[in-house]
């Protein structure tokens, strides 16, 4: 059976880094895993190929449409299978038509047919329009996992990511999830504890704030991959562990816009989390 999943989150929250590190670390241990990159900036492989690779549309544009899975699928570490959507250049077009486009072409030519283990989808930031919600569909994803730090705006996007969910599934069955990343102390994991206890969410695991994650990007790899005895590897390893288990059906319940911001307000004023 395979496990499909989706990684969601605010705009530079680290979305790409998660996703890939999890993609490299299932990978390590033995697992069959493709990788999908859903961002117009194709940079979600760029660590497990060790370079940018040619997206969809760029070899729909190159090739016509009759190209090969060669043309679209390329290796990575550990034996990562990758694909970037693509998308317009910045300012121009739907960027959503990369994702439609790729699920069209990776299905014709039988991709999501193939033996996997895992398929990781890394979405653009916010859900902006149908084409970035596709990978939220039970067709295409079964479980969704939302990448936020302790700011409140990443917390903002993750509570609007959930009320999507709810839109496609009414009961939000499908979230797996929140990592939470860049912790620095434990003033973030107590705000996003006091959340999800709110939402009726989990937290899927912890990444702490870590200069090996920035040179592993820098030198275009996973930090899995260069930095294997380091904590964010050992970080990962615990994600990953709790990805393989079955979801519990949590009946999520986002706030709504003005309960989000009242319930900043409950931080600095009841509950003392916040400190002047």
């Amino acid at each position: 059976m395979t496990k499909k999943i989706a990684f969601y989150g605010k705009g530079g929250i680290g979305k790409s880094t998660v996703a890939s590190n999890v993609s490299a670390t299932l990978a390590k241990q033995g697992y069959r895993v493709l990788h999908i990159g859903c961002d117009p900036k194709a940079d979600s492989v760029r660590t497990l190929v060790g370079k940018r690779i040619p997206t969809i549309l760029q070899q729909i544009k190159a090739k016509g449409r009759e190209i090969k899975r060669e043309d679209l699928v390329f290796d990575g570490v550990y034996g990562t299978q990758c694909v970037e959507a693509g998308g317009p250049t910045a300012g121009v077009g739907c960027a959503g038509i990369g994702i439609t486009t790729m699920m069209k072409e990776l299905t014709r030519l039988g991709v999501f047919e193939e033996e996997w283990d895992f398929i990781v989808y890394d979405v653009l930031g916010d859900v902006v329009c149908g084409g970035f919600s596709l990978p939220m569909r039970k067709a295409y994803a079964e479980e969704i996992y939302i990448v936020s730090s302790s700011d409140f705006m990443s917390l903002y996007a993750a509570n609007n990511i959930m009320k999507s969910l709810i839109h496609f599934d009414k009961t939000g069955e499908t979230m797996g999830g929140i990592i939470l990343n860049r912790y620095q102390d434990e003033m973030d994991e107590k705000i996003v504890s006091n959340y999800l206890g709110k939402v009726h969410a989990k937290c899927t695991g912890v990444i702490h704030d870590s200069n090996f994650l920035k040179r592993a990007d820098y030198q275009q790899k996973t930090v899995v991959e260069e930095y294997p005895e380091s904590l964010a590897t050992k970080e990962f390893e615990t994600i990953c562990e709790a990805i393989k288990q079955p979801v519990k059906d949590l009946m999520i319940t986002p706030f709504d816009e003005d309960e989000l911001y009242e319930w900043r307000e409950t931080l600095v004023e009841e509950e003392g989390l916040i400190h002047g």
